[in-house]
C-alpha cells in the first residue's frame, strides 16, 4: 500500500463546503453555465454542445481534441519566439489529475525534489509517496511571500531531479516575478534539472500589468526544454465542474512518458468537457471570460482590503498579487490564534467557511493564526460573507483561544 499523508486541504473541503452558507474556501472564480459561456462569446451562434446532440459518445480523442491541444499550444506560444506544438500538450481530468500523472511519471525512489512552499500539498506529499526526498523551499511573509534564489542554490543536491513552484502561489496569492522566473531557468539548466510549474491560477493576474517588465510569464516562454506547466479551466476560468486540464512542455519525451503512463489511469477526457472547454478557450470567448474574471478579482480584492483594514486589530496580510486566494494571519495580543477553532466556530456561529493555514498548508504549526480565504465568488456572495465575518469578529473572536508561537517545528 502506498504510504501517502492525508490530503488535508481536500479533506476540510469535503468535510465542510456542503453545509457551508458562505464557501469563502472555494478557490476557484465565479463558476458559469454553458449559457453563460454563449453570452459572452461573440460568436452568439454558436453551441458547445451542438455538434455533441448527434455524436457517438466513445472514449473521444485520447490525448484530448486537436482542437483543444491547439487552443493551448496558442495560447503558451503567445509571445514567445518558439511556437509550442500541440502534440506537447496532453489533456487530463483537471490540473489535479496533471500534477499525479506528472509527478509519477517523473519522480522516483532515489530522486530528490525542491518545492516552492507554502503550496498545495500535493505537489509535495505525492514526491515524498514515490520515495523521493522533498526539500521545501520556503517563501516568507516578511519578504512578501518571494523566493530567495541563494536559499535555492543551497538545497540542490547531485540527484535534485526537479524544482516545483507554484505561480500564481495557493493560498498567499503572491506571484514570481519575471527576474526571479529567468534566474530560475538558468539555474536549473545549470544542472539540467525539471522545472516544473502548477499554473492553475494562471492568467489571473489582476494586480499587475501585462505591461509591466516584471509581469511573469509561463515558465515554458523561458528558452529552457526541462520545462513542465500544468493548468486546468477550473480556477481562472470558472469551469471546475468541466474535470479538464493539462500537462504541456517544452520537451517532447516528457509528454510521451506522461502519455504512456495516462493509459492506465484515466485513458481520456470526456468529449462533453472537452468541447465546452475548446469553446471557452477560443480566441472569440477567452478574452471575455478573462476580462470578467479580472474584474471579479479586483473589485472583490478590494472589497477583502477593506475589512482587513477595518480589522487590523485583528489581522494582517500580504495583499495578493494574482490568483484567487489571500492568507490572513489572526492574532489576539500578539500571539496567534487557533486557526482550526476559529474556522469551525466561525462555520458554526455563521455559515462562513474559511481553511485553517496551520492544518492545511504544512500540518505544522508554522502556520498558527493563517486562515485561507477565496475571495473570486460572486461579489454580492463575499460582501454578505464577510458582513458576517466582521459579525464574528466583535462577537465571537474574544473566545477564540490562542497559541503558543512555533510549538512544532515545520516539516523539512
Amino acid at each position: 500500500m502506498v504510504n501517502i499523508k492525508a490530503f488535508a486541504v481536500e479533506q476540510w473541503m469535503d468535510k465542510y463546503e456542503m453545509i457551508a452558507k458562505y464557501n469563502t474556501a472555494e478557490t476557484c472564480c465565479a463558476s458559469l453555465s454553458v449559457d453563460d459561456l454563449r453570452e459572452l462569446s461573440e460568436d452568439k451562434d454558436s453551441n458547445p454542445l451542438a455538434q455533441l446532440q448527434t455524436t457517438k459518445l466513445t472514449y473521444g480523442a485520447i490525448r484530448g481534441s486537436e482542437n483543444l491541444r491547439q487552443t493551448l499550444a496558442n495560447l503558451y506560444s503567445a509571445k514567445t519566439p518558439t511556437p509550442l506544438p500541440a502534440d506537447n500538450v496532453l489533456i487530463t481530468p483537471g490540473a489535479i489529475q496533471a500534477n499525479f500523472l506528472a509527478l509519477y511519471t517523473l519522480i522516483g525512489p532515489g530522486d530528490h525534489v525542491i518545492c516552492h512552499y507554502p503550496t498545495y500539498q500535493q505537489l509535495y506529499s505525492v514526491p515524498e509517496s514515490l520515495g523521493a526526498e522533498v526539500s521545501l523551499w520556503k517563501s516568507k511573509e516578511k519578504d512578501g511571500w518571494q523566493l530567495d534564489l541563494d536559499e535555492l542554490k543551497k538545497l540542490i543536491r547531485p540527484n535534485t531531479k526537479m524544482i516545483i513552484i507554484n505561480n500564481p502561489q495557493n493560498p498567499t496569492g503572491a506571484i514570481i516575478y519575471r527576474d526571479t522566473l529567468e534566474d530560475l531557468a538558468d539555474i536549473a539548466r545549470e544542472s539540467s534539472i525539471i522545472l516544473y510549474a502548477d499554473e492553475v491560477y494562471r492568467p489571473l493576474f489582476h494586480s499587475i500589468s501585462p505591461a509591466d517588465p516584471q509581469f511573469p510569464p509561463s515558465v515554458l516562454s523561458l528558452g529552457y526544454e526541462k520545462t513542465v506547466a500544468t493548468g486546468s479551466v477550473s480556477k481562472a476560468y470558472s469551469l471546475a465542474g468541466l474535470r479538464v486540464g493539462w500537462i504541456a512542455s517544452r520537451d517532447r519525451f516528457i509528454i510521451e512518458a506522461c502519455a504512456a503512463s495516462r493509459d492506465y489511469t484515466t485513458i481520456s477526457v470526456g468529449q462533453i468537457d472537452d468541447a465546452v472547454a475548446s469553446f471557452a478557450l477560443a480566441p472569440e470567448c477567452i478574452h471575455n471570460l478573462l476580462k470578467r474574471n479580472l474584474d471579479l478579482g479586483r473589485t472583490n480584492l478590494a472589497l477583502l482590503e477593506k475589512f482587513i483594514e477595518s480589522h487590523r486589530w485583528g489581522c494582517e496580510w500580504v495583499k495578493p498579487r494574482a490568483g484567487t486566494t489571500a492568507f490572513v494571519k489572526f492574532s489576539k495580543m500578539g500571539k496567534p490564534i487557533d486557526d482550526v477553532v476559529f474556522c469551525e466556530r466561525l462555520l458554526e456561529n455563521t455559515g462562513v467557511m474559511l481553511v485553517p493555514g496551520s492544518h492545511c498548508f504544512g500540518g505544522s504549526k508554522e502556520f498558527q493564526g493563517y486562515v485561507r480565504i477565496g475571495y473570486c465568488c460572486e461579489t454580492n456572495f463575499l460582501e454578505q460573507a464577510l458582513e458576517a465575518l466582521a459579525g464574528f469578529m466583535e462577537e465571537g473572536f474574544e473566545d477564540v483561544p490562542t497559541l503558543k508561537k512555533n510549538t512544532v517545528k515545520a516539516p523539512e
